[in-house]
């Protein structure tokens, strides 16, 4: 079996996850800290559409965007001769976006369920909203926020629609798991297909048996 989508999954989804995860946050805090509803409330919908919205017609945006007639893709081939459409950092493009709406969504969730006294109690006793933003709301949010991490990442590594249309599946290249997938079962190679779906399997179990230890670890600590 070749391996190379394994190693490109798993870049991909790893290099998009540490983007996506301070993003994430940062962005969460932006639209819960929005004193107008209505812009908290565009905003919120603008951050959360690439979940629902099928992943090709993320693709397509993408390509729009980022292909080599797109605004931002003839402004990077023309100034630092970078050609992002088909190429690893399109792989890398599908699965923040994709997967980005999984964090913030978590973040914003956890950020949300913080008592609002702990908050009005740091700003009682003078602490700035960057000190609060670190002590109270990412301190007392961390499990919610490591799980839609979790979750991002799993997100990530198992984008398919959104890659195709912007990366390809090019052999060794941006051919991910889920790309390798697709090709070996229209290829009629079945056993390496199966290979694959095993390995996507157990990345994406492991996950969950990390989402749910979290969480008893967490229920143990309120628990003492």
């Amino acid at each position: 079996m070749d391996w190379s989508p394994v190693w490109i999954s798993l870049k991909t989804a790893s290099v998009s996850i540490f983007i996506t995860f301070f993003v994430g946050i940062f962005a969460a805090w932006g639209v819960i800290s929005t004193k107008k509803e209505g812009t908290k409330a565009f905003c919120d919908g603008l951050l959360t559409l690439p979940l629902v919205l099928p992943p090709t017609v993320v693709g397509f945006f993408l390509l729009y965007i980022f292909g080599v007639n797109g605004p931002l893709g003839e402004f990077f081939m023309r100034v630092f001769g970078v050609k992002i459409a088909f190429s690893w950092i399109a792989t890398v493009l599908a699965s923040i976006v994709v997967s980005f709406p999984l964090m913030y969504r978590s973040a914003r969730g956890a950020f949300e369920q913080v008592d609002s006294n702990l908050v009005a109690a740091a700003r009682t006793l003078g602490m700035s909203e960057w000190t609060i933003f670190r002590k109270v709301l990412c301190s007392n949010a961390l499990p919610g926020i490591i799980s839609g991490g979790v979750l991002a990442f799993s997100r990530g590594l198992g984008e398919f629609g959104a890659t195709a249309m912007i990366a390809g599946n090019i052999a060794k290249k941006t051919r991910t798991l889920p790309m390798a997938i697709y090709s070996e079962v229209a290829a009629g190679n079945m056993e390496k297909a199966y290979g694959y779906v095993a390995v996507i399997v157990a990345l994406a179990f492991a996950s969950i048996l990390a989402i749910n230890w979290m969480g008893i670890r967490e229920e143990k600590r309120k628990n003492q």
